[in-house]
């Protein structure tokens, strides 16, 4: 089975919302799990059973025929997962959880089914985690909706501990109403319950979450919202508002925009029951409702999504405009990151570490340079070049470059200049 079964599945879903899959178990062949292979990360981390893709590569062919074996006969079982924690700029850490490298294929597998089916199904509000739709263009329909100067309210969320907090229960009740597939749900399950190795050797049996990292997660997590969210803003927030609403999510990640600052403050009030219902909670230091409109431009009021402040601002006649501009906490997480990189990686030839931070910059252009964040962009620029004069001027106990020195350096080797990638 390949991408024109996977497109019969997903014509079926779109022509019947409420028809229920039935046998999609069966589809998990070796011909399968060979063609979903192709997609996988080769360069991820390996599992806790330390077999890398490059290992399991050496016997594909066998190690896939004897996954298909397992999973057809019901012997299959997941391994534990191997808990990792990275930094965050706020000086917590991301816990995320890493599996064996035949079970991140085997979800791979079953995601490309639940995708099929459930892109049918998702509203146009959502654009975390799904082929086609990407942070951008969600920063570009919010920007959209907002310059039509027809909200005067937005309410900022964050939902705490979002992919540790799902049901399991409720998740599974919620994929029954799609599909009618004992064995593939109870696989689903089997790695919703999978036991987790910490770093200090403990083994924790999650009653509630899908690990960050994990590759079914975000198609599950997606699911958990759009039925939580998404479809309850549209079918029942809606209907009780008197102005004009709006939700725009990336993943967990969302803002709600409302004509009527009643409409909002009734939101607010309901979203947080509903959020328990599910086992969900706002987290209070990082969720706002506030006055955000055009007619209060000059009152500096400002909210972050995906990375950037949307504040409204004046131009040069005194007209209202939307603005947009890296947030502050990423432009410093950011410039963190380069200076750390920069101490490990400042004794390398100097052709070379133009090149690899040249890359690095190229990169956060790539996502940062948006339309009218010029500013941002130039800011983040002349910190990089600092921290680079300090960290070359390092290199030895004599001071290596001055300022002069420094600039005929960087017009040598060249350093990438910002520039607007994308016109939103």
């Amino acid at each position: 089975m390949k991408q024109t079964s996977l497109q019969g599945i997903a014509n079926k879903a779109r022509q019947d919302k409420t028809y229920r899959f039935r046998n999609l178990f069966g589809l998990l062949t070796a011909g399968f799990l060979f063609w979903c292979w192709e997609s996988l990360n080769r360069k991820a981390s390996a599992g806790v059973d330390k077999i890398d893709a490059m290992a399991y590569e050496e016997n594909l062919l066998g190690n896939i025929q004897a996954l298909a074996e397992q999973v057809k006969q019901g012997t299959y079982r997941a391994k534990l997962i191997l808990r990792r924690y990275i930094p965050k700029a706020d000086g917590k850490q991301r816990p995320l959880g890493i599996p064996a490298i035949a079970d991140k294929l085997l979800q791979r597998a079953v995601a490309r089914l639940l995708e099929a089916i459930y892109e049918a199904d998702f509203l146009p509000c959502s654009y975390g985690y799904r082929r086609g739709k990407s942070a951008h263009q969600a920063i570009q329909a919010l920007t959209g909706e907002l310059n039509s100067r027809a909200y005067h309210t937005v309410v900022e969320v964050d939902i705490k501990a979002f992919f540790n907090a799902i049901q399991h229960e409720a998740l599974l009740d919620m994929l029954r109403q799609r599909i009618d597939d004992r064995p593939l749900l109870k696989l689903i399950k089997k790695w919703l319950k999978a036991g987790i190795l910490e770093t200090d050797g403990q083994v924790i049996h999650p009653a509630t979450g899908t690990p960050q990292g994990g590759i079914i997660s975000p198609i599950l997590a997606n699911n958990y919202l759009h039925n939580v969210l998404d479809k309850w803003f549209e079918e029942t927030v809606r209907s009780h508002c008197r102005g004009r609403i709006y939700l725009c999510r990336y993943a967990d990640d969302f803002v709600c925009a409302f004509q009527d600052a009643k409409d909002a403050e009734r939101f607010y009030r309901a979203l947080i029951q509903r959020l328990a219902r599910f086992g969900l909670e706002i987290a209070e230091d990082k969720t706002r409702k506030m006055v955000f409109s055009h007619v209060k431009a000059k009152s500096k009021t400002k909210f972050e999504f995906l990375g950037f402040e949307f504040f409204w601002g004046v131009n040069y006649w005194g007209k209202p405009v939307l603005k947009r501009r890296t947030s502050r906490a990423k432009l410093n997480a950011s410039l963190a990151k380069v200076k750390l990189w920069l101490r490990n990686q400042s004794g390398l030839p100097k052709k070379i570490l133009f090149a690899k931070l040249n890359r690095k910059l190229i990169g956060y252009y790539n996502y940062y340079g948006v339309t009218g964040n010029a500013e941002s962009l130039n800011r983040f620029v002349y910190y990089v070049t600092q921290l680079l004069f300090r960290a070359l001027n390092r290199r030895s106990q004599r001071k290596s470059y001055n300022w002069i020195g420094f600039k005929e350096l960087i017009t040598y080797f060249g350093l990438a200049k910002p520039r607007i990638c994308h016109a939103l």
